[in-house]
């Protein structure tokens, strides 16, 4: 691969995902889109970019930006956002949508679906509370391939083990030889579409909630700055936005600002202002700050399993 095949990529992927590359990112290329090109039966990554540079094979461009976007997705994953979700933002959503009734949720670049599923599960958690209400989540993700294997709900055992709490293991999934499969009742709460980010998604209509999670990091800043005023523009004043932690949206004129209270979650610059909320431990029984928790050996995921069914 040549230093102009490699500026050709990086251009390519910015235009069709909002991936920015380097120079320091060629061992990235290398062992992702080798396997594209074996597939595709091309000889090399050179010869595959001189086929992306011909254009006219749309399917080898879609194998080649799925390869190269991050994938990389876990239940509950940083604990906190879906703290947040549980004590702050559902709690306000339901005494702000009281009439209405109504809820709904975007996780964007949904991956493989630990996310959305992970919401689900939060929401079937508070059933009796949201008796008679709408709550719809919409699942997007770029790659047709992984929002395929999120659709199906199967996840492997080192999938379920991380942060999936057991007694919601035993209680939201069937194990399937040495797979587990979420329940139907949870995968049916979820539409999964594929999407980009970077064209209009303004036909998936209004949101209260939006997750967008570890995908700004991935962009430059003009490009951010434009996915977060279009998605500022699909929730109401009192919606809720939530990114990764280490996110920011900066800027005088950004459409959304940081919650005085909460890390990680934004509201439009014309929303009501927040009232403090009491502390509250990250999801999961995270120990206090500064404890020091024991560590004894971790016990087999099937003897929690067992445990839980005695």
């Amino acid at each position: 691969m040549t230093p102009a095949d490699l500026t050709f990529l990086a251009r390519f992927l910015k235009e069709r995902s909002g991936l920015i590359i380097g120079e320091d990112k060629r061992y990235l290329v290398d062992s992702r889109l080798g396997p594209v090109a074996r597939k595709a039966g091309i000889a090399s990554i050179g010869e595959l970019i001189g086929k992306l540079m011909r254009g006219g094979d749309t399917a080898l461009a879609q194998s080649v930006v799925e390869a190269m976007t991050t994938n990389e997705s876990f239940f509950f994953r940083d604990g906190t956002p879906f703290t947040q979700f549980t004590d702050v933002v559902l709690p306000q959503l339901i005494a702000a949508r009281a009439t209405q009734r109504k809820i709904r949720i975007w996780c964007a670049a949904c991956s493989t679906g630990q996310e959305p599923y992970s919401l689900a599960m939060l929401l079937e958690q508070k059933a009796a509370q949201l008796a008679g209400w709408t709550v719809e989540i919409v699942a997007t993700d770029l790659a047709s391939d992984i929002l395929e294997r999120a659709r199906n709900g199967l996840f492997t055992q080192f999938e379920v083990q991380r942060g999936l709490p057991v007694r919601m293991l035993v209680d939201y999934f069937t194990q399937e030889g040495d797979q587990w499969r979420i329940s139907p009742k949870l995968r049916n709460r979820i539409q999964f579409r594929t999407l980009n980010l970077l064209r209009d998604f303004s036909p998936l209509g209004a949101f209260d909630v939006v997750f967008c999670r570890n995908v700004l990091i991935y962009f430059d800043e003009a490009t951010k700055n434009d996915v977060v005023r279009r998605i500022a523009k699909q929730m109401p004043a009192d919606g809720y936005l939530v990114l990764g932690a280490a996110e920011t949206v900066m800027g005088a004129t950004a459409p959304v600002r940081s919650h005085p209270n909460h890390r990680g979650l934004f509201m439009r610059t014309d929303a009501p202002a927040a009232a403090a909320p009491a502390a509250r431990p990250a999801f999961g029984n995270a120990p206090a700050q500064g404890a020091t928790p024991a560590t004894p050996p971790a016990p087999s995921l099937q003897s929690k399993i067992a445990a839980f069914r005695r």
